[in-house]
């Protein structure tokens, strides 16, 4: 996940409101029962010492959610009377989770708006081919092609003619094949899809797959549908899921491999607290890998005013000439470590429930 648009997040001093909230569903008492829900979270945050201001801030933005369209809720993060983000989410969020703390407690995003491929589903018969933009936000047309028309069956004959208007049948179907893949390509560019989905009959769509460009052949995946399906939602969901958990698992074998010293001595990969807060603290973390059930995920450290100030134990930060410091969720203090120094992070939950230990690693830079 890249973390660059949490940056408003950390130019401005806490503490945070921190609030993840599922989308209202339309019922006759929807108004109700969102109001509700607004002033339930204002009084946790009340209860866990958040100023007026940003109570209120906090209420009125979730009585706003009753006109929002999205299906998953959002997520809100606000100080000093202000909401300063509230990115959308692309899975609900069990509950409401509420919190008050000295930084805004992203990690949850990891899972809840992480990982969200965005899906090309292209509909290919002989004439050409539909092109639908499908994600966890719903689904949009994203353009057609059309082949050339004529001709395009088969006959049965075993006549020399037939044979020759069988060729041009041949023809056409390669032409079209690669007109779709050509579109199909651009598509991709475009929209910046993280797959794509082939839905026809089974020749067609390998002729359309073989013909991409080399760059996308990770990326596609041809569905068990026929000529004339539509894929439900149900459908695209799965595909969606697979590609989050073989990314998982192939960050977490670079991760395992690189656990191991090289040829210089210097390990590719650390895990757990004080092995990571040392790797903050020299801006070493190229990518953060969470499971956000781990132990180590909810460890206490502290954290001083800028991200690289962070430390297993409060006297640490003193040694190091920080006087001010609070405590922390360790997770949400690499996360903010992370967004300084322009390194993702991902949840690696799809993949293990084992590594990394405690919950918390990260791939190292060593330059």
């Amino acid at each position: 996940m890249d973390l660059a648009f949490l940056h408003p997040l950390y130019e401005h001093p806490g503490p945070w409101a921190s609030v993840y909230v599922d989308a209202p569903r339309p019922t006759e008492d929807t108004l109700h029962e969102r109001h509700l829900a607004a002033v339930a979270v204002a009084r946790e945050l009340s209860t866990q010492g958040a100023d007026e201001e940003t109570c209120v801030a906090v209420r009125e933005a979730i009585e706003e959610l009753r006109h929002s369209s999205e299906p998953h809720g959002r997520a809100l993060f606000a100080r000093a009377g202000e909401v300063v983000l509230d990115p959308a989410l692309s899975r609900s969020p069990e509950g409401s989770l509420v919190r008050w703390a000295p930084l805004p407690h992203t990690a949850p995003l990891l899972e809840l708006a992480g990982e969200d491929p965005v899906c090309v589903v292209a509909y290919v018969d002989r004439k050409g081919a539909d092109f639908e933009l499908r994600g966890a936000l719903g689904r949009q047309g994203a353009g057609s092609v059309t082949g050339k028309q004529w001709p395009v069956h088969r006959t049965s004959s075993s006549d020399w003619s037939e044979r020759h208007f069988q060729l041009r049948v041949e023809n056409t179907w390669e032409h079209n094949a690669a007109e779709i893949a050509d579109a199909l390509a651009v598509c991709q560019e475009e929209t910046g899809a993280d797959l794509l989905i082939l839905v026809g009959d089974e020749r067609e769509k390998r002729s359309v797959h073989e013909r991409l460009p080399k760059r996308l052949q990770g990326r596609v995946v041809e569905a068990e549908h026929g000529a004339g399906s539509r894929l439900l939602d149900e459908d695209v969901e799965q595909a969606r899921a697979e590609h989050v958990r073989q990314r998982a698992e192939r960050e977490l074998e670079r991760f395992l491999a690189a656990r191991t010293p090289g040829d210089d001595g210097q390990p590719g990969a650390v895990e757990g607290v004080p092995a990571l807060v040392e790797a903050a603290r020299e801006h070493r973390i190229d990518e953060l890998l969470i499971r956000p059930d781990g132990p180590d995920a909810h460890r206490e450290v502290w954290v001083g005013e800028d991200p690289d100030q962070v430390a297993v134990r409060r006297t640490d930060l003193k040694i190091l000439g920080e006087q001010n410091s609070w405590s922390a969720r360790a997770d949400d203090a690499l996360i903010r470590s992370a967004v300084a120094t322009g390194a993702p992070a991902l949840s690696v939950t799809p993949a293990s429930e084992e590594a990394p230990v405690g919950g918390l690693g990260a791939l190292l830079r060593w330059v």
